[in-house]
């Protein structure tokens, strides 16, 4: 099946503008930490240890700005530096118990701002409808994850280089299981 017809291309433009919305909507009246310190707390909730330079490219961003980030964190008490377990020369970031918790109060407002937008603007059958999204969305999100790789594999190789190892997690954004599919990261150790 392919959505080269108007109707899906409509469609997905309109999802895409409205998803963008919503987030950014329930971002602006929710979010308790900045997105780049709940992505990272994300991220090793998710994931567990990591390196700096694993954070960044599960985020795609530049080294020195995930290294900014966790310094950040961890002047807040909310991840430590530790050695890596299989290579005593790295060091990972791990989440606190006060980075976990400070991770939950974040989802909580978020989870607590929706589901009041839900019961004040929508009615009873418009609930029952939105019950159906989330696994439509998740569904949407698996095709996505196996098409990615490929088509950076296909860019890359066109310009004459080979693809990275480090694939993307889509927990590594700092959403939780109902905002996203589960996934784990596949990515190999690095060091920093």
């Amino acid at each position: 099946m392919t959505s080269d017809t108007p109707a899906d291309e409509d469609l997905a433009e309109l999802l895409r503008q409205a998803i963008g919305r919503f987030v950014r909507t329930t971002r602006a009246h929710a979010d308790t930490l900045p997105p780049a310190q709940a992505t990272a707390l994300g991220a090793l909730d998710h994931g567990g240890p990591r390196t700096i330079a694993q954070l960044a490219a599960a985020r795609g961003v530049k080294h020195q700005s995930m290294s900014r980030t966790v310094g950040e964190l961890e002047a807040l008490g909310l991840v430590a530096r530790e050695r890596s377990p299989s290579d005593g020369r790295a060091f990972v970031i791990t989440l606190t118990a006060a980075g976990a918790t400070a991770l939950d109060a974040d989802r909580e407002a978020r989870r607590h701002w929706v589901a009041g937008a839900i019961a004040t603007r929508l009615s009873p059958a418009e609930r029952e409808i939105l019950h159906a999204v989330p696994a439509l969305l998740d569904r949407l999100s698996a095709a996505g994850e196996s098409a990615v790789p490929a088509l950076v594999s296909r860019i890359l190789a066109a310009k004459g280089r080979a693809a990275p190892t480090l694939e993307h997690d889509p927990a590594a954004d700092g959403r939780d299981d109902a905002e996203v599919a589960a996934g784990g990261s596949s990515a190999p150790p690095v060091r920093n």
